[in-house]
C-alpha cells in the first residue's frame, strides 16, 4: 500500500480558476459560479477554493451572508470525485466557518439534498443538526445540451460556532 500525503491551503476562488473545475459541474453551472463571483466583491459571498501545491482547485465552495440574517449559508461545495472521503470536504467546511467567525457571525447553515446521505453524514459528524425541509431548483444541462430544471427536496442543517 502507497500512502499519499497532500498539502492543502485555502484561498478564494478566481475566475482563472474555473477552466480547471470541469469536474466541479457543467459549463452552465461554472458560468453561475463566475455570476457569483461578482458578488464576491461587494462582500455578499466569500468563494473558496482547496489546493495542493499545483494550486489547481480539487474542492471548491461558496458561503453566502446574504440567505439569513447572523448567519453564513454553505452553498455549491464540491470535492473532486476521484478524491472524495479523504477529508478534504471537511478541510472545506472548517475553512468556510472560519471565513464565517472572522465576519463575527456565530451560526452556519446549508441546505443538503436528501438523496445525498453521504454529504449529510458528513455534515452531522462536523456538527450540523437537522431543523426543516425547503424544496430547491436550479437549471442543468441535459445530456442532449439543452437546458432542464433540477427539482429537488432539501434538509436544512445549522451549527452553532464557537
Amino acid at each position: 500500500m502507497i500512502s499519499v500525503v497532500l498539502r492543502l491551503a485555502v484561498r478564494d476562488l478566481v475566475h482563472a480558476d474555473l477552466a480547471s473545475c470541469g469536474w466541479a459541474g457543467s459549463d452552465h453551472h461554472l458560468a453561475g459560479v463566475a455570476r457569483q463571483l461578482e458578488r464576491v466583491r461587494a462582500g455578499e459571498v466569500d468563494y473558496l477554493a482547496v489546493c495542493p501545491a499545483t494550486d489547481i482547485p480539487v474542492a471548491k465552495g461558496g458561503v453566502d451572508y446574504r440567505v439569513r440574517k447572523g448567519a453564513g449559508t454553505l452553498w455549491q461545495l464540491a470535492v473532486h470525485p476521484a478524491l472524495q472521503s479523504c477529508g478534504i470536504g471537511t478541510f472545506l467546511v472548517e475553512a468556510a466557518e472560519l471565513r464565517i467567525r472572522t465576519r463575527g457571525l456565530r451560526r452556519a447553515e446549508l441546505g443538503v439534498e436528501e438523496s445525498n446521505l453521504r454529504a449529510r453524514a458528513l455534515y452531522e459528524r462536523l456538527g450540523y443538526v437537522a431543523y426543516g425541509r425547503q424544496p430547491d431548483s436550479w437549471d442543468e444541462r441535459a445530456p442532449d445540451g439543452s437546458l432542464r430544471r433540477h427539482e429537488t427536496m432539501c434538509t436544512l442543517m445549522r451549527k452553532e460556532l464557537a
